[in-house]
């Protein structure tokens, strides 16, 4: 960033908190889960109160912000919270497509760390790391359609204890489902826009009977890929009900989805240059890519690499479960919650390097299967000024992965996308059970008549995993690997200032349990597993953090600062010298801290006027070097990869009678392609804009609303998501296919109504 922008950006902060000293408008408050700093995990009903962005948190002793449903809705249809929460301070999120939805390439970072270093539930129901190839859940695009949201919760240094989490060592995001309506309804929706855009989404409301309510929704989503070939599509259907009384609530919700991606070729730096940003695989030039496996290239191509054929993403998920709270006394309150969640996907890649009997390309697959169940019961217990609670979380998995070729004809080309079954050749296959416990206990003191808040506590976390490798044990290991920890504190305290600002204070311990399937520990020989299981120890986190928070009628804002302490980094290096032969392996090597500063603020001068702005500075620095083989790679000082130092998103929002306006946009700092920093992408903006007008109480309609969303408004050429196929230590030519250009300019209308 330039001296002039900063200057800039400073100087608009600054004009917002000195503009907002006075003046008056509505605040948003955050959801009743969020107000409480209490850890326990919200009903998903807490949620559907915030309508706007929260930037403060009040009452909480962490760093916490929260967006509603209001705010998820304004995004174009479809879009998922985690590109929408992207404009909340020290999240950095990119994807290829305008939804941010294509899971191969999304990508998110905060603080630092890397999404499979985070926690994410839904209703509390753990949904795993959310990577391309999950092993312990689902990303929350396939576990419920975005219009089903209620809200959205963000962590940024420590999640809450009770988080069902096994690997978030630098923060939760927590998504809460839609209850169903007291009123019975029907709400419909469609969108079309660019590249053959279509979204069409359905949903019945039963209205409440007795204490009883449910819905039942389903949506179909399906676009063509905005360069080259391949449809995007995606169906899904979710449904819930909610029986509550006097003193108990029960809840169940299910959710069925069906994904089937084509996708973006990877590109490098130096591709890019040759080829173009634009540039894709070769669907539906079967005979060019006939020709590329055969070393016969054309038009800039050089390398098999530069393109293949066609890859793709197949993805199916069920997930349910049911959740119930009793108020045992008005003191205490006894939850549990049980959950089921199936999965099967594979990932395709028509590959060069290997042949069929009739053409010079195979399809590689990659296969995954999940069933988890879990439950998590938990107590609270209010005595006098602490409010006691403890709780469990208690999950069974049985994963696999495998590694299969099958045979592609010359005279038919792979373009449908289906499971492929029977395959040809097996590379490897992989079982692996995984058992999880994790227990916590916390107490919620207030004093000085609620001005002073404490929380203090601590959760212990155990996981088991029992690898067994059936096909393929020359390249990949069995055993078992228990990541534990029985005593993770946390505390946390807030004091009130006064009646409008506050001051709050956390230090947090936290532990990831080593990640199963196709990019664990087990993805090496059994001999290299050997040597490192002994040694090898989970990642860890402490994270200390502090802030000061104003909630004024016209202005609301937030200062945090932070340190975090991650400890034994895990890598896959050489464990010799290459000539010596021995397989890489998994190795802890070393620590990284990161230091950062975080500023919010929420100008409302005028009735339906609102100005946002969130500022982020993050340092995430390696702490040591480290030996790959025999080579000593120099990363101390030298920054985390795909972690920007700035981060700045601003958004101008008017409304009135029924019109909304909306202008937003977003600065990423420059990002590391290397361990060693000799490779990067440049910094760039983003803006996006929005219109809305709603009609109400009509004569044939309870409401009609058309929405224009237009992303990425002056078509900003950009490398979206880093790291597709992962980091290496040093790549000064750029050569590594690593990268996805972002989407262009992007616009879809929607038209809404409800009866």
């Amino acid at each position: 960033m330039t001296t002039t922008k900063t200057t800039l950006l400073a100087a608009s902060i600054l004009l917002c908190l000195y503009a907002g000293r006075g003046q008056a408008a509505e605040a948003a408050p955050l959801p009743a889960a969020a107000a409480d700093s209490g850890a326990a995990a919200a009903p998903a009903d807490d949620a559907t109160t915030l309508d706007a962005v929260s930037v403060v948190g009040t009452g909480q002793t962490r760093q916490v912000q929260a967006l509603g449903r209001a705010e998820l809705q304004r995004e174009a249809a479809g879009t998922s919270p985690l590109k929408v929460m992207a404009k909340l301070p020290g999240v950095h999120f990119q994807s290829s497509d305008p939804w941010g939805n294509y899971e191969w390439s999304s990508k998110l970072n905060i603080r630092g760390f890397s999404q499979q270093q985070l926690g994410f539930t839904l209703d509390g129901v753990p949904l795993g790391d959310m990577s391309y190839g999950n092993h312990n859940g689902l990303h929350i695009g396939r576990a419920i359609s975005s219009e089903n949201l209620s809200g959205a919760e963000l962590s940024q240094g420590s999640g809450a204890i009770d988080t069902a989490s096994s690997g978030n060592l630098g923060g939760t995001l927590r998504f809460f489902s839609s209850d169903p309506s007291a009123e019975f309804g029907v709400r419909l929706a469609q969108t079309v826009g660019s590249d053959a855009t279509s979204r069409t989404y359905a949903r019945l409301d039963t209205g409440d009977h007795g204490g009883f309510s449910a819905y039942l929704s389903g949506v179909f989503h399906t676009t063509d890929k905005w360069k080259g070939e391949g449809p995007q599509r995606n169906s899904q259907f979710n449904g819930k009900f909610v029986f509550s009384g006097e003193d108990f609530r029960i809840s169940g919700y299910a959710d069925s989805s069906r994904r089937r991606e084509t996708d973006y070729a990877d590109l490098s730096l130096e591709s890019a240059k040759r080829l173009g940003m634009d540039w894709d695989n070769y669907a539906k030039d079967w005979q060019r890519a006939i020709d590329a496996a055969q070393g016969r290239f054309r038009g800039g191509v050089t390398s098999l690499d530069d393109a293949y054929y066609i890859a793709r993403g197949v993805r199916d998920d069920d997930l349910a479960y049911v959740s119930a709270d009793w108020n045992v006394t008005p003191d205490v309150v006894l939850a549990a919650t049980a959950y089921y969640h199936r999965n099967e996907g594979q990932g395709h890649w028509a590959t060069p390097y290997s042949t069929s009997p009739t053409v010079p390309l195979r399809m590689r697959t990659t296969e995954y299967d999940i069933e988890r169940t879990g439950f998590m019961p938990s107590l609270s217990w209010q005595i006098g000024n602490h409010r006691l609670q403890a709780g469990l979380w208690l999950e069974k998995n049985d994963h696999g992965v495998q590694r299969n070729f099958y045979d592609l004809n010359r005279n038919e080309p792979p373009n449908e996308i289906f499971f492929y079954r029977n395959p040809d050749q097996r590379v490897f296959r992989q079982r692996f059970d995984t058992d999880t416990r994790m227990y916590y206990v916390l107490d919620h003191m207030e004093f000085a008549d609620g001005r002073l808040a404490v929380d203090a506590g601590f959760k212990g976390l155990r996981v088991e995993t029992d690898g067994k490798t059936l096909i393929g044990g020359a390249s990949r290991a069995s055993g078992k690997l228990v990541s534990e920890d029985n005593f993770l504190p946390q505390i946390g305290a807030r004091w009130q200032l006064s009646e409008h600002e506050e001051i709050f204070g956390s230090y947090s311990e936290n532990l990831s349990a080593f990640r199963t399937g196709v990019n664990g520990p087990h993805s090496t020989s059994q001999a290299a597993f050997n040597a490192a299981v002994a040694t090898l120890e989970p990642e860890s986190s402490k994270t200390f953090e502090a802030g000061l928070r104003t909630s004024r009628d016209a202005i609301e804002a937030s200062v945090a600062v932070y340190r975090v302490n991650f400890e034994n980094r895990l890598l896959a290096i050489a464990r010799c010298a290459g000539i010596v032969g021995c397989a890489s392996s998994f190795a802890n090597v070393g620590d990284v801290e990161s230091r950062g500063a975080e500023v919010t603020v929420l100008w409302k001068p005028l009735a339906g006027f609102s100005w946002y702005h969130s500022l982020a500075f993050n340092d995430s620095q390696y702490e040591s070097d480290y030996l790959d083989g025999a080579t000593l790679v120099r990363t101390r000082g030298k920054q985390v990869v795909d972690a920007p130092k700035r981060l700045y998103a601003t958004e101008v929002r008017w409304e009135r009678d029924g019109l909304q306006l909306q202008l937003g946009a977003k600065y990423t700092d420059k990002r590391y392609l290397t361990y060693l920093n000799d490779s990067k992408v440049d910094a760039f903006w983003i803006f996006d804009a929005a219109a809305s007008y709603e009609w109400k109480d009509l004569s044939w309609a309870d409401a009609f609303k058309l929405q224009l969303n237009v992303t990425n408004l002056f078509d900003k050429e950009y490398f979206g998501s880093i790291g597709t196929n992962g980091f290496v230590a040093s790549d000064p030519r750029g050569l590594n296919y690593t990268l996805q250009s972002g989407a262009p300019r992007q616009v879809f209308l929607t038209g809404e109504l409800k009866f």
